[in-house]
């Protein structure tokens, strides 16, 4: 089987690569000619464990390869997954530009019956504007068909949710379109991976729907941390007693500076603005949103409360990245943090094992250093912003010795109080009802 993949972001990468994994020829399409000189040298424009290995391994095997030539690749397609970015536009809504674009070309270079999937994140109702492009733009009498396969890529651990994810969705009106989905799919049968086969608008939403219980998830389990810390409760114990309830769950109740990233705020915003064209308002997902953004302001007055006046202080920051395992600062909380801190007359030295250079391309005035202990030099306090692994096992007593006070801000609750209060940390965590201090 042949398969184009049409953008070589991160969905388009990382989908093109495992079902290459899969067996399957799968050329991968970008009109950016930089990009594809890159991927056809192995090298990766993204970070993300696993990928390259990947990559490197189905291009020796001829299995995968890039090319800007999509005419080509779409002709000798049995399907064609369209996977460029929908930016959100003004109003929160997802900009189908792109996306529009390739179904065009789609319809231009249509030689025979394909499968055209929708991999990108699009709103309800896509499925059919796509139908009518093809259809009105098509050269010739071409039989297609739509499928809406939505992705469930966590960055960082993309390669593994690809490989064995918790399900696959798969929204189509055609049997035989059905047919050649779950036969691109067979490998996850031994998996016993569920299967989800609906019609297309109902697949659509599932992504959106998905996106925003995880997001509200995280905007509740803040609210209930902010709560613990007016009536002196321990916001970890709450979690844990909660998560243990089989029908809540123990994923995404973190506290922290709120949620961030290349999907959460957009699809939110996105299914808030999909929901108003049809005349509703979804009053929850409204306040899920407002509790996220004002989570940063939380996390600055914490800041300030453990350092006193900010202006003039320098504050050593862990974690640039809007998670760990990926080097993504789009919607951080911590670039957000540290642009407000900024504006407060704040010293930053910062340090993230992969989003340094990212974060440079926005924010300039500020240090980047080359270690958690070079960021801490000289620093009023450490804050620690996105948990990286090599930030939850510190040297404390060294980390001590480099700050001008031993005062340590952990935004993500990954030490234990009782511990850094024996190093000698005055140390403030989210909502532990009291700090060490």
């Amino acid at each position: 089987m042949n398969i184009a993949v049409v953008g070589t972001g991160y969905v388009g990468l990382v989908t093109g690569a495992c079902l290459a994994e899969f067996g399957v020829h799968v050329t991968c399409v970008d009109k950016d000619v930089d990009k594809i000189a890159m991927l056809q040298k192995g090298q990766i424009p993204i970070y993300e464990p696993g990928l390259a290995e990947l990559v490197g391994k189905n291009t020796a095997s001829g299995r995968l390869v890039f090319t800007t030539d999509i005419a080509s690749a779409i002709r000798s397609a049995l399907a064609v997954f369209i996977a460029v970015g929908t930016p959100p536009q003004g109003d929160g809504s997802a900009n189908l530009v792109y996306v529009e674009a390739v179904a065009e070309t789609i319809a231009h270079n249509l030689n025979d019956y394909k499968v055209i999937v929708t991999k990108s994140t699009v709103p309800v109702g896509t499925g059919e504007r796509l139908r009518e492009i093809i259809g009105k733009n098509l050269k010739e009498q071409v039989d297609f068909d739509i499928v809406s396969n939505p992705e469930f890529l966590r960055e960082g651990s993309a390669i593994e949710d690809f490989l064995r994810p918790n399900r696959v969705v798969i929204g189509a009106n055609s049997q035989q379109a059905i047919a050649i989905m779950k036969d691109l799919f067979r490998p996850l049968y031994l998996l016993e991976t569920p299967f989800v086969v609906t019609d297309i608008a109902t697949a659509e939403l599932i992504k959106y729907a998905s996106n925003a219980f995880l997001a509200t998830k995280i905007s509740f389990i803040n609210e209930m941390a902010n709560l613990c810390e007016r009536v002196g409760a321990d916001v970890r114990l709450v979690a844990k007693g909660m998560g243990l309830d089989g029908r809540i769950g123990s994923k995404f109740l973190h506290p922290g500076p709120g949620y961030g990233g290349s999907c959460f705020p957009k699809d939110t915003t996105a299914l808030l603005q999909i929901a108003k064209e049809k005349g509703y308002d979804l009053e929850l997902l409204k306040a899920v949103i407002q509790v996220n953004a004002r989570q940063r302001s939380v996390m600055i007055e914490k800041i300030g409360k453990a350092v006193g006046p900010v202006k003039g202080k320098t504050l050593g920051v862990l974690g640039l990245a809007f998670k760990p395992n990926t080097d993504d600062i789009r919607e951080s909380p911590a670039i957000d943090i540290i642009e407000a801190l900024l504006k407060m007359g704040v010293q930053i030295r910062a340090y993230d094992p992969a989003a340094m250079a990212e974060a440079g391309k926005v924010v300039k005035n500020i240090t980047y250093c080359e270690d958690a202990y070079d960021a801490a030099r000289d620093a009023d306090a450490v804050v620690l912003l996105t948990e990286w692994n090599e930030f939850r096992n510190l040297d404390l007593e060294r980390l001590r010795s480099c700050l001008r006070q031993p005062v340590f801000i952990d935004l993500r609750n990954v030490y234990d109080d009782q511990r850094m209060s024996r190093v000698g940390f005055r140390y403030y965590g989210v909502g532990k009802g009291t700090s060490t201090a």
